[in-house]
This record gives C-alpha cells, sequence and structure tokens, in this order.
C-alpha cells in the first residue's frame, strides 16, 4: 500500500511527494532544506546522471536562455530522449550482472556476448518496462515462439564464468555454474545474499538451505556443457558454447546459406570419389581382378587409380577452401549465447554442507519460504523459470520493486535509501526513509514499471535540485547526507571520468552497439594474466575511432580488467556487483595526470580552441573552462590559470625537448610554438584534474 501523504509544517517548500517524505525527517531533526543549485549546476548533473556525459556549451546557454517556468522539466526530457542514457543506465546493469569478455578462471578465454549488452541498451531506450526487462532475462527463451530479443536476453543466465575442460569435473564445474545463477538472480533482482546458504540455513535471513536449492532446481538444466568447449573450433574462436544463436544480417544469411550449399555438395562428391577409390584400390589387390588387356588390365586400374586420386585429392582441397570460406564469413556474424532447457529435467538435491559431491534429500522447484508462495504447477507438469519470472514481478512481491527504485535513487544520489543496495536482509542498513521507499514503489509498479518515469519524478523533486553547498556544521551534523539536507556530492565512476575527457576533447566516437574495443594500454599488461594457450593471449590496443568509443564498450578481461578503470575502483566483473566502492588514492591522481590518452585529449583541446579563442588568451581560456567544468571561471580562477600558462610557456621555451615531445605528430598551426602548445596542453590538462571535474556535485 501507498502510505499516506505526511505531514509538514513548510508547506510552501514543495508540493512533491517526495519532498515531502524528507522534509518531515529533517524538520523532525531541526534541519531545512538547501536552496536550489544555480542552473549551471543543474544542467551539469542532469547531464552526467542520465547520460554520463557533460552538457555542452551550446546546450548550457539553451538552458540559461530559456526562462519559461518548464524549462528545467523539457530539458529532462531532452536527456532522458537521448541514446546516452541507454548507455549510460546499462553501465550500471553490467556491474550487477557481472558482465565481461572473457571466461575468468584459469585460461580466461574470450567470450562473445555483446548482442546482450546492445539488448540491455535498446531496453532502457525503448523503456521496455521493467517486469518486462526482468521476465525476457529470466526466461526469455520460454515464450511459445520467442523472439531474437528475448532469446538474447534469456543470455542473463550464461553471464558467470566459467572454467576451462579439464581444470575441474564437470559435476564441479555445473555445480559451480548453477550456484552463480542463482546467486546473480538473488543479487540482481531481490537484492538478497542467497549464497550465504548454500552451505547452511543463512545465518541472519530467513532463507534456508532447502530454499536455496529449491531456487537452483530452476537454473540447473541448461542443455549444454558445464566448461569451455573443444579449441580449434569456429565456436571456440568466436567465443561462443552452445546454445547459442547466431544472429546473421540478411547479406550474411543469404552468403552462409549458399556456402552451405557448396560447402554440402563439394562433400558429397568427395564422399562419391573417395567410395570409388576406395573400390578400385580393393579391385587392384585382387589378382584374379586382372583382365588381359585395355582398362581392365593391371596397368590400365593403376592409371585409373591415379586419376582419381587426383581428382579425389582436388575435391578435398576445393570442399576444405569453401569450409574455410564459411569459417570467415561466420566469424563476422553476431551470436548471442542462450538459455535452452534440457528435454529431460535434472534432478536438484541439497548438497550436504555444500560440497557438489555429497547429495542429501531431492528438491523440487520452488521459491523462498519467507517470501509470498508460488503459485502451484500445472497437474502432471513442472514449475519453470517462466513461473518464477511472474512471481517475481507480481505487485505483491515485497522487494522486487523496492530493489530496482533503491538502485535507481542510488545512481542519482550516489547513494541508495537502503545504503547496502546489495544486501536488503538484516544485515543490510535499514531505509534512510523507509516511507518515501514505499510510496516511490508502489507508484513504480502502478506506472506499469515506467523506470523513465520514475527517474523523471526523482529528478524534478526539489531534494534533488538541491545545492551541494553547505556549512561545515551541517556536515558534521549529517556527513553522509543521509536526511538529504543538501545536494549529493561523490567522485565520477572511472567509465565517467574518462568519457567526459573524450566527449569535451572533441574525440568521443558516439557510435552505439557492437563488439567491445580495446583502447590503448601499456604494452604487456595481459602477460602476468594469460597462459600460453590463453584466447586472447596478447593485449593489441585497437586504432583510429575504435580507441575512443564510450567505456562502456571497453573489453573487459576478468583477469585483468581495464587498469585506467580498476584503479578508479571499477570492479573485476567476477561476481555480481550493485555498488561501487570509491576511494581517493594518489596512484588516481597520477592515472589522470600521466595517462598517454588523456594527454592527447588535452593537446587535441588545446589545439581546437585557439582558433575558438582569438588572440586573446582570457578568451580561450573561458572557453576551456566552460567546456570542461560547465562553469565559468571567476577573476581568482582566471588569473591563476592565466599565470600558470605563462609559467608554463616559459618553461618549455628552457626545455625545447619537452615541448617537442608532448606536440609528437601534430602539425603546428601558422604562428604557433611548441611551447604554446605545450602549455596551453599542460593547462588543459590541469583543468580536467580539478575536482570540480572529477566530482558529481
Amino acid at each position: 500500500m501507498k502510505p499516506p501523504a505526511p505531514v509538514i509544517q513548510n508547506v510552501n517548500w514543495s508540493e512533491h511527494a517526495i519532498d515531502r517524505f524528507v522534509l518531515r525527517k529533517l524538520e523532525a531533526a531541526g534541519l531545512a532544506p538547501s536552496p536550489r543549485a544555480s542552473k549551471r549546476t543543474l544542467i551539469r548533473r542532469l547531464g552526467l546522471d542520465l547520460t554520463g556525459l557533460p552538457p555542452t556549451r551550446s546546450e548550457i546557454q539553451e538552458f540559461l536562455a530559456d526562462d519559461s517556468q518548464d524549462a528545467y522539466e523539457r530539458l529532462v526530457d531532452r536527456l532522458l530522449a537521448k541514446p546516452q542514457y541507454g548507455e549510460h543506465m546499462t553501465r550500471y546493469w553490467l556491474d550487477l550482472v557481472r558482465f565481461a569478455d572473457t571466461n575468468g578462471v584459469h585460461h580466461d578465454h574470450y567470450r562473445e556476448l555483446t548482442p546482450y549488452r546492445d539488448w540491455v541498451i535498446r531496453s532502457f531506450n525503448q523503456n521496455l518496462p521493467f517486469d518486462r526487462f526482468a521476465i525476457d532475462q529470466i526466461a526469455g527463451d520460454l515464450y511459445p515462439e520467442p523472439t531474437d530479443d528475448q532469446l538474447i536476453a534469456s543470455g542473463f543466465h550464461r553471464l558467470h564464468m566459467i572454467i576451462d575442460r579439464g581444470t575441474a569435473l564437470p559435476e564441479e564445474s555445473l555445480a559451480r555454474n548453477v550456484i552463480d545463477r542463482v546467486t546473480a538472480f538473488g543479487t540482481a533482482f531481490m537484492g538478497l545474499t542467497v549464497q550465504c546458504a548454500v552451505c547452511h540455513d543463512h545465518k541472519y535471513d530467513p532463507i534456508k538451505q532447502r530454499d536455496f536449492f529449491s531456487l537452483s532446481a530452476f537454473f540447473n538444466n541448461l542443455d549444454g556443457a558445464a566448461e569451455t568447449g573443444s579449441r580449434g573450433t569456429d565456436d571456440f574462436r568466436r567465443g561462443l558454447q552452445r546454445p547459442y544463436k547466431n544472429l546473421p544480417s540478411p547479406q550474411q544469411a543469404l552468403l552462409l546459406e549458399q556456402l552451405d550449399g557448396k560447402v554440402q555438395a563439394a562433400k558429397q562428391l568427395l564422399d562419391e570419389l573417395q567410395a570409388e577409390l576406395q573400390s578400385l584400390t580393393k579391385n587392384n589387390g585382387d589378382p584374379s581382378a586382372s583382365a588381359s588387356n585395355g582398362e581392365g588390365s593391371r596397368p590400365g586400374r593403376e592409371a585409373a587409380q591415379r586419376e582419381l586420386e587426383a581428382r579425389s585429392e582436388h575435391a578435398k582441397k576445393q570442399w576444405q577452401a569453401l569450409r574455410r570460406e564459411r569459417s570467415t564469413v561466420l566469424m563476422a556474424v553476431p551470436a548471442a549465447m542462450v538459455m535452452k532447457e534440457r528435454a529431460e529435467i535434472r534432478p536438484a538435491h541439497i548438497f550436504i554442507r555444500g560440497d557438489y559431491d555429497k547429495l542429501g534429500e531431492r528438491v523440487e522447484r520452488d521459491t523462498p519460504s519467507f517470501l509470498p508462495a508460488m503459485k502451484p504447477a500445472a497437474q502432471g507438469g513442472h514449475r519453470s523459470r517462466m513461473d518464477l519470472a511472474e512471481w517475481l514481478v507480481d505487485p505483491a512481491h515485497p522487494l522486487t520493486a523496492r530493489v530496482c527504485v533503491n538502485r535507481i535513487w542510488q545512481m542519482l544520489f550516489g547513494v541508495g535509501l537502503v545504503k547496502t543496495a546489495e544486501d536488503f536482509g538484516t544485515q543490510g542498513e535499514m531505509p534512510s526513509h523507509p516511507e518515501l521507499l514505499d510510496h516511490l514503489s508502489v507508484v513504480f509498479v502502478e506506472s506499469g514499471w515506467d523506470c523513465k518515469a520514475l527517474v523523471k519524478q526523482i529528478v524534478l523533486s526539489a531534494v534533488y535540485q538541491q545545492s551541494a553547498t553547505a556549512t561545515p556544521e551541517a556536515f558534521e551534523r549529517d556527513p553522509g547526507n543521509r536526511l538529504l539536507a543538501r545536494g549529493s556530492r561523490f567522485r565520477l565512476d572511472a567509465e565517467v571520468i574518462r568519457d567526459q575527457i573524450l566527449s569535451t576533447s572533441g574525440l568521443l566516437n558516439p557510435s552505439l552497439y557492437g563488439k567491445s574495443v580495446k583502447p590503448p594500454q601499456p604494452a604487456g599488461i595481459w602477460k602476468a594474466v594469460t597462459l600460453p594457450d590463453s584466447l586472447p593471449r596478447t593485449y593489441v590496443a585497437d586504432t583510429g575511432e575504435k580507441a575512443t568509443r564510450r567505456s562502456l564498450y571497453t573489453f573487459w578481461k576478468r583477469g585483468m580488467p581495464p587498469a585506467q578503470m580498476s584503479i578508479l575502483n571499477a570492479p573485476t566483473r567476477e561476481s555480481c556487483i550493485a555498488r561501487r566502492e570509491r576511494t581517493n588514492t594518489p596512484l588516481q591522481a597520477l592515472l589522470l595526470l600521466n595517462e598517454s590518452e588523456y594527454l592527447k585529449a588535452a593537446r587535441h583541446l588545446a589545439v581546437s580552441t585557439r582558433a575558438v579563442g582569438g588572440s586573446s588568451p582570457a578568451a580561450r581560456l573561458l572557453v576551456i573552462y566552460e567546456t570542461i567544468t560547465s562553469m565559468l571561471p571567476d577573476v581568482q580562477e582566471t588569473d591563476l590559470l592565466l599565470q600558470t600558462v605563462r609559467d608554463l610557456r616559459a618553461m618549455y621555451e628552457r626545455e625545447p625537448a619537452l615541448a617537442k615531445q608532448l606536440c609528437d605528430g601534430i602539425a603546428l598551426q601558422d604562428g604557433q610554438s611548441a611551447a604554446e602548445l605545450a602549455a596551453w596542453t599542460m593547462l588543459v590538462s590541469v583543468i580536467y584534474n580539478l575536482d570540480v571535474v572529477k566530482t558529481r556535485q
């Protein structure tokens, strides 16, 4: 039930339901909300929160010039309509479902699952209702006639780590995979630590060991191997394990169909020739088969055999060439690993003390006993993952909507109403505003599980629009801002920091979808985590536009995630992560100041703003500062930064070799010296490292 609207004293602050729930707690604590943030702060905040990218200077000017009453709301609508919204939302989901481009464990071979990532992006951009979003992932393969998208979505169950064949017993590998699937289901959709009930009843939550293995019965019936496939096959090179679905373009499908016909015809001809050759060879070895003259003679048959051998060898080469051609075409065909049920249901047992080889009582498919009961199976039938999915999104389910709402709140405020987004159990934190969480969850379900409507509702609140500036006393009273008396302020995630640098420098490649890319990284970076037979074994960086795609598309090796991301607290994606930690370390500053790709971006912006700024250093500085920070520098900042660029230029004039190194590969413009370009490049780099750039506020 939706809780009643709270009674507040300051009825003039806002009529928004969210604000009333927050204000009641503020008034009870003797606190008042903060003023509304400036328009420049709000457009930057919204851009980073809804798209993961800062606004352009033209977008800022458009918003500043719009004095209409609904200017802010229309800005929200424009941002929600951008395709970058779906990309940004997808980044959080990929953490949650531990999406990666390799299997993890031991050899850490390549795995192809990018169609799943593309589907998630499309789903968020098309505003697929969250209940459908969940059902398609849990049971997309079980629709009567599943679409390609529904089959791709079922790849949610294939995102776990996969061990190499021969590394463990197949029974152990199967058990590990199933436990991982149950854990992912519990974490991603219910915010529960169900994995704590593998070996025994959960120590803190009412989850029995029987509950865990009853859930596992839904996920242990994959019609496929539990370990990596055979090396040297097309499937292995493509990063695929059965079951999967090929997703060729119409041209690729036609070409494959033609090649299949040619391969089949070539194989048939080869088989016929080899059968004829085998018969002739047999006759040549039989003296009674000799004749007096002609081809029936032994010399004649031997000549015929040699001719047949040559024809057979030629046919074999043709067949092999056609197969290689087909493999080449097939390597370029996208494919998605999917879920598929075995015809015969595999029985599920409780593992005694969690040991896969010590089977206890057999259990049937069921949901945790402390949650609302699932509908019974049809007479003579079995409950399916579709039944489980429908149970999960039933409006009466106490967790699904709350967990989703809390994660979206966390995305927009840096911390959820329940801080422990990964744990809604008794060891998690209590909600800071429980009635607000209930209210938003009910509204979310009533809206038809509309994610964009939920995001819009939250960002339109006065709570969201507050200034993050506060007095030292306010910070002391509520250091974690759990009462929400001010706007949230937190360090941006690794991907947003990198994408922001690429975007503001003008280097970002905005193309959507497709396979993962490898931005430049130090040579030999994978050497310590690969084996001689690992695929891929070495890191080969992409060049050109591929190298400047959004971080969402960066190749994610579980054994060695992108260093630029790991240093800024990105996870390995070996397990489901609902909440990233945030640290501040000297290594992060060293990365942002010295990463070669970030220096190239700084140089690119320095070059592109030379003409924009004209002959005035102050005008050029204003363009650079506003482009990067969305703000304007004050007088003190302007004086300090201009003095910095003068000092840098003087230094580079004294050290021309350093300037030349920084400008390597750049054709200097007329009248521009290497010292000038180097100085402005370093100034841009300094601005990229300001707190206002790395922090969402």
